[in-house]
């Protein structure tokens, strides 16, 4: 596993198409990050690709932020890492933002059940 440090938070490279995305606490997500957090993904992943988000940190988007973030091509699935009711909500409002995507998202509370979950997607 390879951790690269970005403007808003480290990325962690799991597998060529898979990476864990970590947002440092009290970051305000804007637009010209997404754009950082777009092009890493594209340049270091084999798409289709699969992110694991772990929201174990508290952060916010612009709403400029929040209808670009997921609008990235190339992600197949999504497994979000949420221990809070706040981060629930947080990630449901994001997802519903742009429920067009098609992706295929789940929440998990633990690291591991998202691990799990995508690792049986890619039979691995």
């Amino acid at each position: 596993m390879k951790s690269y440090k970005l403007s808003f938070g480290t990325i962690s490279i799991l597998r060529n198409n898979l990476a864990e995305v970590i947002v440092n606490e009290g970051v305000e997500m804007d637009e010209v990050m997404v754009d950082e957090y777009h092009d890493f993904l594209l340049t270091n992943l084999d798409a289709p690709f699969s992110l694991l988000i772990n929201k174990k940190n508290s952060y916010t988007y612009t709403f400029e932020a929040q209808k670009s973030i997921v609008s990235i091509k190339g992600v197949d699935n999504m497994a979000v890492v949420v221990d809070s009711q706040v981060a629930i909500m947080s990630s449901e409002t994001l997802l519903s933002l742009n429920k067009d995507n098609n992706w295929n998202v789940r929440m998990f509370r633990t690291r591991e059940g998202a691990i799990n979950w995508l690792n049986e997607i890619y039979k691995v």
